[in-house]
C-alpha cells in the first residue's frame, strides 16, 4: 500500500511519516516544496501548483494525505492562501483522478467556524473570519462538488483545532515559551476555553482513518478533551515547570491596541512580528468545538490532555 503525503516536510507531516514509517507493509512519498530533514530520502519536490509534476508523483498510490496549505497570519500576498488552499485542492484532485487514486484524506480546519462560537460541531454552518478559513472552507467547498460527481471516492475531512507538540513553533509553543520565560502578560479575564489537539493523537488519527477510509464523504472535528481555559493552561503549565505564574493581567481593548500598533510596525518595516491584532484576537477568542464524531468512531487517543503537554514540556524545557 502507496502512501502519498502532499505536505510533509512540516510539523504534523514528519511526525505522520515517522508513525507509519514503522509498518513495513506501508510505502511512503512526501511530496513538498520544502526538503525534509527527517525523511530525505522519502521526499520528492513537488508543489500542488504544478499538477503535472504532481500527477508523476502520484504513481501507483493507494491513499493521499492533503496537508500541504498556507496557514500562517501574516501570509503576503493573501491571493497565496487561494493560490494554495483552494486551487492546490483542484490540482489534487485532477492529478489523483489521472493516476487512478480514489482515497483522499484531507486537513482542513475549525478556523471555518469563525471566533467565539458555541462549541460547534460538523453541521455547524461556516463563518470564517480570515482569509486562511475562508480559503480552507473554499476547499472543502470544491471537495464536496467532486464528491458529488465522483460517489465512489473515499474522501475524509479532519477540522483539527491548535495542534500543539514536541518540535512545533506556532502559536502554543509560543504561550508555553513566554510562560518558561517569565515574559508572560494575560489579555483579558483568561476565561476563554481553549480547545487543542496533542500532534500525538492527531497523527494517531490520522492512521485510523487511513485504515478504515470508506465511500463516501466524512467530516469530523478533531479537538482533545477536556478543554482549558488560558488560565488552566497557565496554570498546568507553569506547575509542570516550576515557575511562579505571572499576575499582570491587561484588558482587553489596550492588547487589542498593542496588536494594532504591531500590526502598523509590521508593515512599516516589512517584518513578520510575533504579535499582531489577529493573534491578540485568536488568544483572547473562545475556541471551543465538539469532537463527539470523531471520539464516537471507533477511535481512542493514545494520550490524555495533560500527558501531551507534560511530553511537550520535557522535550522543549527539560522539566
Amino acid at each position: 500500500m502507496k502512501i502519498a503525503i502532499i505536505g510533509g516536510s512540516g510539523f504534523v507531516g514528519t511526525k505522520l511519516i515517522d508513525a507509519l514509517g514503522v509498518t513495513p507493509e506501508l510505502s511512503i512519498i512526501n511530496i513538498d516544496k520544502q526538503p525534509s530533514e527527517a525523511h530525505p530520502t522519502l521526499t520528492v519536490l513537488g508543489n500542488v501548483l504544478d499538477t503535472e509534476s504532481l500527477s508523476n508523483s502520484l504513481i501507483e498510490a493507494s491513499v493521499v494525505v492533503l496537508l500541504a496549505a498556507e496557514h500562517r497570519d501574516d501570509v503576503s500576498p493573501t491571493s497565496l492562501y487561494y493560490d494554495v488552499n483552494v486551487k492546490g485542492m483542484q490540482n489534487t484532485l485532477e492529478a489523483m483522478k489521472k493516476q487512478g487514486v480514489k482515497q483522499l484524506i484531507f486537513t482542513s480546519s475549525v478556523a471555518i467556524y469563525g471566533l467565539d462560537k458555541d462549541n460547534p460541531d460538523e453541521s455547524f454552518p461556516a463563518e470564517p473570519f480570515n482569509h486562511y478559513g475562508k480559503s480552507k472552507w473554499e476547499a472543502e467547498l470544491v471537495l464536496q462538488q467532486w464528491a458529488q460527481d465522483h460517489p465512489d471516492w473515499s474522501i475524509a475531512i479532519v477540522r483539527p483545532t491548535v495542534i500543539f507538540g514536541e518540535g512545533n513553533r506556532g502559536n502554543v509553543f509560543n504561550l508555553l515559551n513566554q510562560i518558561a520565560s517569565g515574559k508572560f502578560m494575560l489579555i483579558g479575564k483568561g476565561n476563554n476555553e481553549k480547545s487543542m489537539s496533542y500532534v500525538g493523537n492527531i497523527v494517531a488519527f490520522l492512521q485510523f482513518l487511513i485504515a478504515k477510509i470508506s465511500p463516501g464523504v466524512h467530516v469530523y472535528n478533531y479537538v482533545d478533551k477536556p478543554d482549558f481555559t488560558t488560565k488552566d493552561l497557565v496554570h498546568h503549565t507553569g506547575k509542570i515547570l516550576g515557575k511562579r505564574i505571572p499576575t499582570l493581567r491587561i484588558p482587553y481593548w489596550l492588547g487589542m491596541l498593542g496588536g494594532y500598533g504591531f500590526d502598523v510596525l509590521a508593515f512599516l518595516t516589512r517584518k513578520k512580528l510575533p504579535i499582531s491584532s489577529v493573534r491578540v484576537k485568536k488568544f483572547c477568542a473562545v475556541t471551543q468545538y465538539d469532537s463527539t464524531k470523531a471520539m464516537t468512531s471507533g477511535f481512542q487517543p493514545p494520550y490524555s490532555m495533560q500527558e501531551g503537554l507534560r511530553r511537550t514540556l520535557a522535550a522543549e524545557f527539560g522539566k
